[in-house]
């Protein structure tokens, strides 16, 4: 299983080639979230680690296809290194919110 990730610059190429890396050890995790009804990004009830799959066949660029993953594209995303004593992976924060897709140590 490879989990090396390139920290000169994490991208949306990145992600992806991370995901499908260690697609059987893929855990999201949603710190926060867009909430329709105050407008704004708000902070998950729920902020633990939980098992995701990627969708078989997900060809558009943006769509990522990792379950529970969100980018909105245009710049807008930003990509840094997630590392705890768990976990390591790839935090992604946008107007949709911050999630991190992470594997096992």
């Amino acid at each position: 299983m490879k989990t090396l990730i390139n920290t000169n610059k994490i991208t949306l190429a990145t992600l992806k080639s991370f995901a499908n890396r260690n697609k059987d050890n893929l855990f999201c995790k949603e710190n926060s979230s867009f909430d329709g009804m105050v407008d704004c990004v708000m902070p998950s009830q729920n902020r633990n680690f939980k098992k995701t799959t990627i969708e078989p066949n997900n060809t558009g660029y943006y769509r990522t296809g990792i379950q529970g993953i969100y980018t909105v594209g245009s710049g807008r995303d930003y990509f840094t290194l997630y590392k705890d004593d768990q976990f390591l992976g790839i935090e992604v924060l946008n107007c949709c919110g911050v999630t991190i897709l992470a594997t096992k140590k």
